[in-house]
Formats: C-alpha cells, sequence, structure tokens
C-alpha cells in the first residue's frame, strides 16, 4: 500500500479552493480543525462577527433589532462590543466563582493622555474583584489586545459622549 503525503499548509489550500463537498472530504479525511483559522484571521469587521456567531445568536439578534431603532449610538457600539467580545472568545465565558482564570479586559485613555486622544492603554486581568462588565472579558490577553486595536472606534463610540 502506498502512503499518500500532504503538506498542512498544501492540504489548507486545497480546501480554500473547494466546492463544499470537496471541503467536507479534506475535512473528513484531516479534521475541521486543521482548516479552521486562527479567529484573529476570522474576525475583522462586524460583519465578520455576525457571520462568525451566526444570525439566531441571541445578542447577534438584539443587535440587529436595536440597529433598526433610533437609538444612541453608544447603545449600539456596546451590544457591539458584545458581540465582537462572544465572537473572539468562541464559546467561553468567565466563570466569576473560578479565581484560577484570568479574566483579560481593557483599559482606554480617555483623552487625558499626552495626545489628548481616545487611544488603547493596555489590557489587564483581575483574579477576584472585576473592575469591567464581565460580557466585556477575555479568555487572554492576546485576544483583549486583538480587540482593542482592531475595533478601537468601537470601543471609543461605546465609552465616550
Amino acid at each position: 500500500m502506498d502512503t499518500l503525503q500532504i503538506t498542512k499548509e498544501a492540504a489548507q489550500k486545497a480546501h480554500e479552493n473547494a466546492k463544499n463537498s470537496g471541503k467536507e472530504l479534506l475535512e473528513n479525511l484531516f479534521g475541521k480543525k486543521v482548516f479552521q483559522k486562527n479567529i484573529m484571521d476570522r474576525i475583522k469587521s462586524i460583519d465578520d462577527v455576525i457571520k462568525g456567531l451566526g444570525n439566531n445568536d441571541s445578542d447577534v439578534l438584539d443587535y440587529l433589532e436595536l440597529q433598526k431603532l433610533d437609538i444612541a449610538d453608544h447603545i449600539l457600539a456596546n451590544q457591539q462590543l458584545v458581540i465582537i467580545t462572544k465572537a473572539l472568545n468562541e464559546g467561553w465565558t468567565p466563570d466569576w466563582d473560578n479565581g484560577q482564570w484570568d479574566k483579560w479586559f481593557n483599559w482606554f485613555y480617555g483623552g487625558s493622555s499626552s495626545s489628548g486622544r481616545f487611544s488603547f492603554s493596555f489590557s489587564d486581568y483581575q483574579y477576584s474583584f472585576s473592575l469591567c462588565g464581565s460580557r466585556l472579558c477575555f479568555k487572554s490577553k492576546e485576544l483583549a489586545q486583538y480587540a482593542a486595536k482592531q475595533f478601537l472606534d468601537t470601543y471609543k463610540r461605546a465609552f465616550t459622549i
């Protein structure tokens, strides 16, 4: 029996270019995980967030309903942050009874820095107390920093007047 060898990159390229039936075949051969891109490569915009979570996600439905209303922009931006955080965390939710899990959240300069503009400051974590809303926590510092930088305008709209 001959053995076929293929690099992961070649398999991923084939998957990327395949029609649905070809994608399914490759996923059955190698496993779906081989073809999943890093979440930060998949989520670049609010449209990517909605696509990733799906139109039937309860928080996405809330966002879509809020979009239809004549509502303050900071409320809409806050709901965008809820779904952005949810998508980037890929199902992880903070367990506030577990002091062993770090829960990362972002801090921003609100115009008091030397630049005088709203900008990302740093990501931090808390063990036994929180200074942020639990819906906006991340499972890793890397995800928190990515969200702060990629969606800085959304944070600004949510947190400023």
